[in-house]
């Protein structure tokens, strides 16, 4: 099925200058502390205008944090010049909801950093697409059915809200084709068992509209979540609906069904080592809170500092964040870790280097090949 952005991949084979840091360096401190992420993953705001059934970080509690302009204005240049290649406005929140997001994102690429926004888009302002969407890479929307019913059930809102979320994705499309912009406009939809017989419906409408992809992808139940509800989905059942959608990808739009992450979702053969924390990614909490790990959220482990009291060198090359390699190190059980974690693929990839070094491995061409 059409993946031209490798949604359903990973990129690590396009960085081969930090992967052979990130190998280099293993647990050795020294040589760890100025290995910087490649991306990095930031809440605007800690509260939402929605409360998916589905979310991962309701147990964060939608607290009404707010990243600050002032303090971003002086970290996103910082993060840019010490190495970072890009930013995802996204996290514990919807990020419209900080109203300086537009600015954050404009400072984010004038500092050579590039940028991505991941958004419910049921409360984007009306000149956000003529004003900003020029700085962004990718857009991607989350909309979780095919019709109003079904999405106010799942995101547990208002019919209403599903209607003006399509009014705002043609405004973006209208917008990227007026302006002929770049930015790559995605929409992405978990499959539940609630809304699977409206995958086709929803592919359907973002291609009516003008989207360059939608992607359907598997649940996966974090360990602090306090929804349980789609915790035991077997993705088994769900492989024909990838083949009943596989026609709707064409030319002009992408139908991205995520079948490899359906099954290693059940795999049970895995690395025992990540290899990616605290390494190659990093979220910014709505509080300020540098984590090494998404799906460790208020976990002290994964804390290194806080953007409000210091720089992110500061953070990056810290004391706790020395504490936290030795931690992931010698004392992650990753049995504990997210089934399907967003490092899942990276963590295969280095390990598969690192570890499943096959017979002579210097003969690049085939020499068997008759």
């Amino acid at each position: 099925m059409k993946d031209p952005y490798a949604i359903d991949s990973h990129k690590m084979i396009y960085h081969p200058k930090r992967t052979a840091e990130v190998l280099e360096a293993g647990d050795n401190w020294e040589k760890a502390r100025s290995v910087y992420p490649i991306y990095v993953e930031i809440s605007p705001i800690g509260t939402c205008n929605h409360r998916c059934r589905f979310c991962a970080v309701d147990y964060v509690g939608y607290k009404p944090d707010r990243l600050r302009l002032p303090i971003m204005a002086q970290r996103l240049p910082e993060m840019a010049q010490l190495g970072v290649k890009s930013v995802n406005f996204a996290g514990e929140g919807e990020p419209f909801l900080n109203k300086n997001l537009g600015a954050m994102i404009l400072i984010a690429r004038d500092s050579g950093l590039d940028v991505s926004l991941t958004t419910n888009a049921s409360i984007m302002p009306k000149t956000f697409p003529a004003e900003v969407l020029w700085a962004l890479s990718w857009l991607k929307v989350s909309i979780n059915a095919g019709a109003a019913e079904t999405y106010a059930h799942i995101h547990q809102t208002r019919p209403e809200d599903f209607d003006r979320v399509l009014d705002n994705m043609r405004a973006m499309v209208q917008a990227k084709r007026a302006m002929n912009l770049s930015c790559t406009l995605g929409a992405q939809s978990l499959l539940l068992p609630d809304n699977v017989g409206e995958m086709e419906q929803l592919a359907d409408i973002c291609k009516e509209i003008g989207m360059d992809y939608l992607v359907i992808k598997p649940y996966s139940q974090h360990l602090s979540s306090g929804n349980r509800e789609y915790a035991k989905i077997d993705y088994n059942h769900y492989f024909a609906v990838g083949e009943l959608l596989r026609e709707k990808s064409d030319d002009h739009f992408s139908l991205i069904f995520r079948e490899e992450s359906m099954r290693l979702a059940t795999d049970e053969i895995r690395y025992d080592t990540c290899y990616a924390t605290p390494y190659l990614w990093a979220h910014i909490m709505a509080n300020g809170v540098v984590s090494g790990c998404s799906a460790f959220l208020l976990d002290d482990r994964f804390e290194y500092g806080d953007i409000n009291q210091n720089n992110f060198q500061e953070i990056w090359e810290g004391e706790r964040r020395k504490e936290g390699l030795r931690f992931v190190r010698e004392a992650l059980d990753i049995t504990q870790c997210r089934q399907n974690c967003r490092m899942d693929k990276v963590n295969r990839y280095l390990h598969a280097i690192q570890i499943k070094v096959p017979m002579m491995m210097n003969f690049i061409p085939n020499i068997f090949e008759p």
